[in-house]
């Protein structure tokens, strides 16, 4: 995996430039992006959202978040496929590595509606959150793959709380499912759904941080949050039919 020369957390919704890559590999990138995008578009088309547990909610795509303003969604990292195509067009920002595949990435979620803010764990984290911060600032939602980009699978990071306290923002932990789905053997064991599938989209608590929140609160909402995911995967377990 190579590093992107020019990834840039300025504005989400602007692809990046590739003018520091040589000329084949950005044709190589600009073709990939191509591709996953044609691919994904057509997977998209077959799959139909099941809305039985969404009728109670006053927003289905906001889950229990009832006040104004944006949010922030939390869930895992190998329901990344499910969650480009339940929620494109919404203009949320997500984290996006800065590296070769980030820019593919990056250029595949922006054509479903995505915003991308460059950054990950382990690299440019404290940029990436100021940048989903400011788009928080403009109204955006934003989301995180909560256990990513390397795991430990199904460990919440303290990203999305940590953005909560910076921005006043409340979480909406979320699990995002397709009822049928092919899995890789990756540390994730992501998950490719199926064509013809049913998606669910399964709701915790709202999670809020306060702004002086110090280290035993940043601890204990983080917490929560892993407990909240971990009951919404078996609520998702249980629908599939599935053991993972």
């Amino acid at each position: 995996m190579t590093d992107s020369p020019r990834a840039t957390a300025s504005d989400p919704f602007r692809p990046a430039d590739l003018a520091g890559y040589p000329p084949r590999a950005r044709l190589m990138i600009r073709l990939a992006a191509g591709l996953a995008f044609v691919v994904l578009r057509l997977l998209a088309l077959t799959l139909r959202l099941d809305r039985e547990n969404l009728r109670d909610l006053p927003d289905p795509f906001r889950g229990h978040v009832t006040t104004a303003g944006p949010i922030i969604y939390a869930f895992w990292h190998n329901r990344i496929l499910a969650a480009t195509i339940f929620f494109r067009n919404r203009g949320a920002v997500v984290m996006t590595s800065q590296s070769r595949d980030g820019d593919i990435i990056a250029r595949v979620i922006r054509r479903f509606g995505f915003g991308a803010a460059r950054g990950s764990a382990t690299r440019g984290s404290i940029q990436a959150l100021k940048s989903m911060a400011r788009c928080l600032r403009d109204g955006h939602d934003v989301a995180f793959t909560i256990d990513g980009p390397k795991g430990p699978r199904y460990v919440a990071k303290p990203g999305a709380v940590m953005l909560a306290r910076l921005s006043g923002a409340p979480i909406q932990p979320i699990c995002i499912s397709a009822r049928s789905y092919w899995e890789i053997r990756s540390w994730d064991r992501f998950r490719i759904p199926k064509p013809f599938s049913r998606g669910r989209i399964f709701y915790g608590r709202t999670i809020h941080v306060s702004r002086d929140a110090d280290e035993a609160e940043l601890a204990a909402r983080t917490a929560e949050l892993q407990s909240e995911l971990d009951r919404l995967r078996a609520e998702s377990v249980a629908w599939t039919g599935r053991t993972e």
